[in-house]
């Protein structure tokens, strides 16, 4: 496998864990941050824009492991790390941002 095929998977993980708040947000009808907000990853968008990326970004998660598939347990494993350390990353910037009024405009 090249190379980039692990990118692509640790590239899928991170895809798949950003469509799951997205998703929720936009069928629970709630404002959540998206990249199309203003400000940019900060304010809030409307729940249909939330479902919008959320699949988006689902359809690319899948289209990335369908296209690269992970080779044995080693390649799930890129795919499950790199959705771990996103989200990681994601929760506490959200985190910080959710907890600052301020910070949302």
């Amino acid at each position: 496998m090249p190379w980039y095929a692990y990118l692509l998977q640790i590239l899928a993980g991170a895809l798949l864990v950003n469509a799951v708040p997205h998703l929720v947000h936009g069928i629970s009808g709630d404002r959540f941050q998206t990249p199309f907000a203003t400000p940019r990853g900060v304010g809030l968008s409307p729940p249909t824009v939330n479902f919008v990326w959320g699949a988006f970004n689902l359809a690319a998660g899948l289209a990335l492991v369908w296209g690269f598939p992970p080779a044995g347990p080693a390649g799930w494993i890129l795919v499950g790390a790199g959705g771990f350390v996103f989200g990681l990353a994601m929760s506490a910037r959200f985190g910080r941002v959710r907890s600052d009024p301020a910070r949302r405009g």
